[in-house]
């Protein structure tokens, strides 16, 4: 039997788009064993993938806060997680992190065939390489399909996928009820937050919540609409610029405030039973793609082309402008904003509510 372990310790995006890589991977290898090595905060999002057959929810960046607090634990930490790695005798894994440790200890874990991206000469434990600068022109899952060719696969169908259970899906129906919403209302979601990755930078991503709170006001006003607002608790304070706006505060009856109160089981569920999203670059754009909904999003620093909704659909309008200075973010650096955000501040609440009513 084939046993291979995917390796990406980062975002909801990039975890969603290795999705057609696991799909591929079952589909030629039906007797398989697939394990994920991720972050234990994005696990919620790999659990009910019944394909996944082991999930090691522990990076490097969270062996790296537990050996802080306690350079022993640390390091036991690792030690016992190479242990669990190797026990699974894995013959081969694709490693999506441009980080040398991860093929280093994927070969202390046994690991013979270590296929990956050579990153700033990262990619010096990995067995089969391919030589990266960064990604440009061409979307991230194109280059993760790359990697599949060392093992025979091409790669042809590439949409995302993300696998709610009917249990989630009945609980965000009966949460959305209990807050008043009728099955037959029109109900968008809007997450004003993303980027978390970017630390604290994630601003530079954000088309400014002000904006989003005009826009709230005309979906509620023009189209009846109840508005879901969606983030992780830091984000909180966006959404109270948001529900605090004069335009909704008459009608706050159909603003419903779910920052910070979901893990992301249950944020997949609820936007599972949205309409249709608007949000900035960030990982809810890329669960309500995987799910299904339709999304209106703005990009600012970061190129569309390379992070954006996947494959190209009607049914996911980006919002962008053409300015010079973009994409300011590239081959894996923000280069910093020169330009008062300008790429943000200049879409407008309108703008983006045209798009939305064209959708709908």
């Amino acid at each position: 039997m084939e046993k291979f372990l995917i390796i990406n310790p980062f975002g909801i995006g990039d975890i969603l788009f290795t999705t057609p890589v696991i799909r591929a991977l079952k589909e030629n290898y039906p007797d398989s064993f697939i394990g994920y090595w991720c972050n234990e905060r994005v696990r919620d999002l790999l659990k009910n993938d019944l394909r996944i057959d082991k999930i090691f929810a522990l990076s490097r960046g969270d062996i790296k806060r537990i050996y802080k607090k306690n350079p022993l634990k640390g390091f036991f930490t690792l030690l016992n997680l190479l242990k669990e790695i190797k026990k699974e005798k894995f013959n081969a894994s694709l490693d999506f992190s441009l980080d040398s440790r991860y093929g280093l200890w994927s070969k202390l874990s046994g690991i013979k065939k270590r296929i990956g991206f050579d990153y700033k000469n990262r990619g010096r434990f990995l067995t089969e390489r391919i030589v990266l600068k960064g990604y440009s022109a061409r979307h991230v899952i194109e280059y993760y399909a790359d990697l599949l060719r060392f093992i025979n696969i091409e790669l042809c169908d590439k949409a995302l996928e993300l696998i709610v259970s009917k249990e989630n899906r009945a609980r965000a129906k009966e949460r959305l009820a209990e807050l008043g919403v009728a099955p037959s209302s029109l109900v968008l979601g809007i997450a004003m937050g993303g980027g978390a990755s970017w630390g604290r930078d994630a601003a530079y991503k954000q088309w400014p919540a002000k904006n989003f709170a005009r826009l709230a006001g005309k979906l509620i006003k023009d189209l009846g609409a109840s508005v879901v607002l969606l983030g992780s608790a830091d984000e909180k304070p966006l959404a109270n610029i948001v529900g605090k706006a004069e335009i909704v505060r008459d009608d706050n009856d159909h603003m419903i405030d779910l920052t910070g109160r979901l893990g992301l089981e249950e944020l997949a569920a609820i936007i599972k039973e949205l309409k249709l999203l608007v949000c900035n670059d960030g990982g809810p754009l890329h669960m309500a793609v995987a799910l299904g909904v339709k999304t209106v999003s703005i990009f600012g620093p970061v190129d569309d082309r390379v992070y954006g909704p996947y494959p190209p659909s009607s049914d996911h309008v980006v919002i962008k402008k053409d300015l010079p200075c973009r994409p300011c973010y590239e081959n894996f650096r923000f280069k910093g904003c020169f330009n008062e955000k300008k790429c943000l501040e200049d879409v407008t609440a309108d703008e983006v509510y045209e798009k939305v009513k064209t959708l709908l």
